[in-house]
């Protein structure tokens, strides 16, 4: 198979199978109460004939039970076909649920670098308008399987009662193959184009409700239903070409059936006249004919939607056939349980393009229950130190160390259990406080989230709240300050009581006079705990013992505060420029 969107094609459809496998019972039942409906359905003209023949032409027997016959085969095939849709939905939305759980745990595993690279959009279209697709489609399994059995039986019974005017009134179905079979090859593309245009809708949709609060400080209204308009238009032409495939192929797949009914009335009606059938059986004959129209038109829509399946599951399984760069080891060693937090970066060399390294040759170590401020200009990798200790990425080569471990022996779960981060932008998330708080550690007690809310001087304004700490917060927390926001943030790492500590700028949001009051909180959670302060200014730079200048990827100097403002005149430049961004 040389064909790479074949390959693609294979493997999503692979991916349905393997999670079909696990609900054929339901999927089997659901096509066994398909086939009673069915059976239903086909007695129906049968049991029509019969009455008409012996019970109207002939006058051989009460024509009311061939009619209690014919409502008893009724309801029964309409029990069964409700039955046959609670399964199908069943199953159908089985499946959904299933692959969005997989996607969501995947989502989870993959690495933060291939979150860097991906729009959030285009993830959420997956795990929601691409899924629907499927779900639509694995719906249709026990309603085309019984379908089938409906062709299959009403083509038999035809057979038996004229296999002439069966031929003829057939004569039509491989037309209907023919055309369903080029439907498939032309819509597939065009469906494809659909879902690609409706990710990168879902982007700019996703943007602009997140960053709404920029978008309304700098007037970009009109910037983004600009862009909202491009896309919008971008789906209606793909969609619009979609629409003329259907349009040149359906009505023709949905009127060649009929033709059927045509020659019956015209041929059929002859050979009645002449006795060759019967009226019952020529009734029954329109009738059968009449049951297999619709699942002859109903297939080009079941083509169609496998074909829109089709496409889904190649953008579902994009992302499922997609490996983490950061993985658990297969053999974890655990951290040393009588540890305090000792970091040591050995000769560290990283960069998110290897080429062109963010961090040179960085060798550090940091003393158990000690505190390091890290300060550079903007891009000589003071973030990437916090990145690659967590391992959000891994080092390109020298190791770092947790307590004499190799960060990449650790399970990922110990290791960011044992390293906690208070970041520069506080992401708080639409729940309680208490909640928040707790996030860590959701087992946590209501004594524990107060205490922590206290050491990180939350607590007070946390009670003047509504609902103290049962209030909810809203997206992202924005109702709060930035202060607020922080120390509920520094209160979260309190419950997670990691061995390290790192604080990515966690000053930089919260206005300067108010800074002594979260540099007071931070005092508190540092204390006799491993921390890493990535900071630039100079307060809470020296709040730590001692303080590392990283310049051109490597440490340019080392040392207290006080002391690297009188001997390093680059320490004093980097500070200088912080400064002077701040003021401006």
């Amino acid at each position: 198979m040389d064909n790479p969107v074949q390959e693609r094609s294979a493997a999503g459809w692979s991916l349905l199978r393997s999670t079909l496998r696990a609900q054929r019972r339901g999927l089997v039942i659901g096509v066994i109460v398909g086939v009673v409906q069915t059976i239903g359905k086909i007695a129906v003209p049968k049991l029509a004939q019969v009455g008409i023949d012996r019970g109207i032409v002939r006058s051989s027997g009460a024509l009311w039970v061939w009619c209690v016959l014919i409502v008893a085969a009724g309801v029964l095939g309409a029990v069964f076909t409700g039955l046959r849709r609670w399964f199908a939905f069943r199953e159908s939305r089985w499946t959904e649920t299933v692959l969005r759980e997989r996607l969501f745990e995947h989502y989870l595993r993959l690495d933060v670098g291939y979150h860097d690279r991906s729009s959030t959009g285009a993830l959420m279209s997956r795990a929601s308008s691409d899924l629907l697709q499927v779900q639509a489609f694995v719906v249709m399994i026990p309603i085309t399987v019984s379908s089938v059995v409906l062709l299959g039986a009403s083509a038999v019974i035809l057979l038996l009662i004229d296999p002439l005017l069966t031929v003829v009134a057939l004569l039509a179905l491989p037309m209907v193959n023919v055309l369903a079979k080029k439907f498939s090859q032309r819509i597939h593309p065009a469906v494809m184009a659909v879902q690609q245009e409706q990710a990168q809708l879902a982007s700019v949709v996703e943007e602009t409700v997140a960053g709404v609060r920029v978008i309304k400080g700098f007037g970009a209204e009109g910037v983004q239903a600009a862009k909202l308009r491009v896309e919008a238009d971008d789906i209606r032409r793909e969609s619009m070409k979609a629409a003329f495939i259907r349009s040149r192929f359906l009505p023709g797949i949905d009127m060649l059936p009929s033709i059927g009914l045509i020659t019956v009335l015209l041929l059929g009606g002859h050979r009645a006249i002449s006795g060759r059938i019967t009226l019952g059986e020529l009734l029954a004959f329109n009738l059968y004919l009449g049951l297999m129209i619709w699942p002859l038109r109903n297939f080009g829509m079941t083509v169609a939607m496998g074909q829109r399946a089709a496409a889904a599951l190649i953008r579902v399984n994009e992302v499922l056939s997609t490996p983490p760069a950061v993985v658990s080891p297969s053999a974890p060693v655990p951290l040393p349980p009588t540890g305090r937090g000792e970091v040591r970066f050995r000769h560290v060399r990283f960069g998110y393009d290897p080429e062109r390294p963010v961090l040179r040759d960085l060798d550090l170590l940091v003393p158990a229950g000690s505190s390091i401020a890290v300060v550079g200009a903007t891009g000589s990798g003071k973030s990437t130190v916090a990145r690659l200790l967590t391992r959000f990425y891994d080092v390109n080569d020298g190791a770092i160390e947790i307590d004499g471990v190799d960060v990449r022996s650790v399970s990922l779960g110990e290791l960011r259990s044992a390293v906690g981060i208070v970041f520069e932008e506080t992401f708080l998330f639409h729940d309680t406080v208490a909640a928040n708080i707790a996030f860590a550690d959701p087992s946590a007690s209501q004594e524990q989230i107060e205490h922590a809310a206290r050491l990180a001087g939350a607590h007070a304004f946390i009670t003047r709240m509504p609902e103290g700490y049962t209030t909810l917060l809203g997206e992202r927390g924005f109702s709060l300050s930035g202060g607020q926001r922080q120390r509920i943030a520094i209160a979260r790492a309190i419950v997670a009581d990691p061995r390290v500590l790192i604080l990515d700028d966690a000053t930089s949001a919260v206005d300067p006079s108010k800074e002594h009051e979260i540099r007071d909180a931070l005092a508190t959670v540092m204390r006799d705990r491993t921390t890493i302060v990535i900071a630039h200014r100079p307060a809470t730079i020296a709040m730590a013992d001692r303080v590392v200048l990283l310049d051109d990827g490597t440490v340019s100097a080392i040392g207290r505060h006080d002391d690297l403002l009188e001997t390093s005149t680059r320490y004093r430049e980097v500070l200088a420029s912080w400064a002077a961004q701040e003021a401006g």
